[in-house]
């Protein structure tokens, strides 16, 4: 099952199978998607690891992307009052657009099981800030 929705940053495809994304976004297999997590305990014991130095800011961070040896995560708060995603521990998230192009509400629409839009609707907003831990040190790449 594939949603179209308005995450914490921008209008994007949610789903628990990687291999659907891959099918819509024609993208190679070998590049990851980021891992959502409704909280930090979540990540936790789904056995991510986070470096002590960084885990208060992981817990507290909003609207940012990490990547640990490899693993690009984000723990968000749901701001969409949907049953199917509220029931998700996690999920597997990337923007809703064609590779290269802007949000398309008929693309997307296509190819999406489930919309689940705000009284507001869906909007493009700006992508979540990116950042590469280790475990002495934070680099921004985005």
């Amino acid at each position: 099952m594939v949603i179209l929705t308005q995450t914490d940053t921008t209008v994007g495809f949610i789903s628990q199978d990687e291999k659907q994304l891959i099918e819509i976004k024609e993208r190679v297999s070998t590049k990851p998607f980021i891992k959502i997590y409704k909280d930090f305990k979540t990540l936790l014991t789904c056995r991510n690891r986070v470096p002590s130095k960084f885990k208060n800011i992981v817990r507290r961070s909003g609207k940012t992307t990490f990547i640990v040896k490899g693993k690009a995560f984000r723990v968000a708060k749901n701001s969409v009052n949907s049953q199917p995603i509220r029931d998700m521990d996690w999920h597997f998230s990337t923007s809703a657009n064609e590779i290269g192009k802007n949000y398309d509400p008929k693309f997307c629409e296509q190819k999406s099981d489930i919309i689940c839009e705000t009284k507001d609707g869906l909007r493009e907003n700006c992508s979540s800030s990116l950042y590469k831990l280790n475990n002495s040190k934070r680099i921004k790449l985005r």
